[in-house]
């Protein structure tokens, strides 16, 4: 007897060893380490090499990487030509999925399928993204591009979008997040990663299917959907009043609820504090205080948690970061996960190919068009 499988909600789709959630407990480790202690204590650059290698880096190790992204982080000149090219109205991340789609062009190891060479792309992908997603924001805003700084990504990219120097705190609160949102298992951007990747097509091509997963409001676009509420919202005086009525009308509140997750999302956890001390620094407690009565509301009316989405858009709000730019940044940070998974794939390959449940017409017979009415 076939069992429904709808979203393939809960079926194992294949293993893995770089990411682990606990469902029922709220935990999420990536390659074993829990995700709060990486978030207190790691870089972002740790967490890519944690999550391409199965170890953490040492110092030389960590320096290297650093001096590699910061070596590869100017986009070619193509690219950027076809960048100021676009419509200024074009979505970010459609922008972002052009800009990387072109740089497969310019990749000397695109064709190249050996380890090595994945990992140099790798390497490329983590540097350039932030670029390209920099320098679109630039753009669209009516700027000139700033030249890539050497550094780490948090650093250089927040450089890269406002032409200055990040405040420490800034850029460590980002790399924060960026670690939060490095994997996740085969959520559904990492597996159209890896279903292209499985094909044996090349790196650039998989991560630019992560990119289309990721634009979807269902997956990297609620946290754009969350900010938007907040500044629906207005005050914190409405808030228990504006979610009441959307609930009544049965639309759907961004930020809530998880597939996997049954209990409190970790990730949320950690961002939930950096959002109240974010906020009230920026100015805007009261983005934090409508997110706190938000919450309460869907926890006593649907028993729903908060998930990763929810406050990452205080978080980025606060760090002055456009709506935006919300999803571009959590496809930069993503790409350490999509790429990891895509090396993964390639080292035991098989095809994925599922079957679907067939629920349509039994066998028919076929009707000339002379007869059909």
């Amino acid at each position: 007897m076939t069992v429904r499988t709808d979203g393939l909600e809960g079926i194992i789709a294949g293993s893995s060893a770089i990411c682990y959630i606990d469902g029922l407990g709220g935990k999420l480790r990536y390659r074993g380490i829990d995700i709060a202690a990486l978030a207190e204590q790691a870089t972002f650059e740790e967490v890519a090499c944690l999550l391409w290698h199965d170890e953490l880096p040492n110092r030389a190790q960590l320096d290297d990487l650093i001096a590699r992204l910061s070596t590869e982080r100017a986009i070619p000149a193509p690219v950027l030509q076809v960048l100021q090219m676009l419509p200024r109205t074009t979505n970010a991340m459609d922008a972002l999925r052009t800009g990387v789609s072109l740089l497969a062009s310019y990749d000397p190891d695109t064709p190249d399928m050996s380890l090595g060479a994945g990992q140099r792309k790798a390497v490329r992908l983590l540097a350039k993204i932030p670029t390209v997603v920099a320098t679109w924001a630039r753009l669209s805003a009516g700027k000139d591009p700033v030249e890539p700084v050497p550094g780490p990504v948090a650093t250089a990219f927040l450089h890269g979008l406002n032409g200055a120097a990040p405040h420490p705190a800034a850029a460590r609160a980002l790399d924060v997040v960026l670690i939060l949102q490095a994997d996740h298992e085969l959520n559904a951007s990492t597996f159209a990663s890896r279903v292209i990747a499985a094909t044996l097509s090349d790196m650039h091509s998989a991560v630019v299917g992560g990119i289309g997963a990721l634009r979807g409001p269902l997956h990297g676009g609620a946290n754009q959907g969350v900010m938007q509420m907040l500044l629906d919202i207005g005050t914190p005086e409405n808030a228990e009043r504006w979610v009441l009525d959307k609930l009544a009308k049965h639309d759907r509140i961004m930020g809530f609820g998880h597939r996997v997750y049954k209990t409190a999302d970790p990730r949320a956890t950690v961002l939930r504090e950096m959002a109240r001390r974010l906020s009230q620094e920026a100015g805007h407690a009261e983005w934090f205080q409508m997110s706190q009565t938000v919450e309460a509301v869907m926890m006593r009316e649907k028993k729903l948690n908060s998930n990763v989405d929810f406050f990452s858009a205080t978080v980025y709000a606060s760090l002055g970061i456009p709506v935006d730019l919300f999803t571009p940044i959590f496809a930069l940070s993503r790409t350490s996960g999509w790429t990891a998974h895509i090396l993964e794939q390639y080292r035991d390959n098989r095809l994925i190919r599922p079957r679907a449940e067939y629920v349509g017409h039994a066998e028919r017979a076929y009707v000339p068009i002379e007869r059909r009415g």
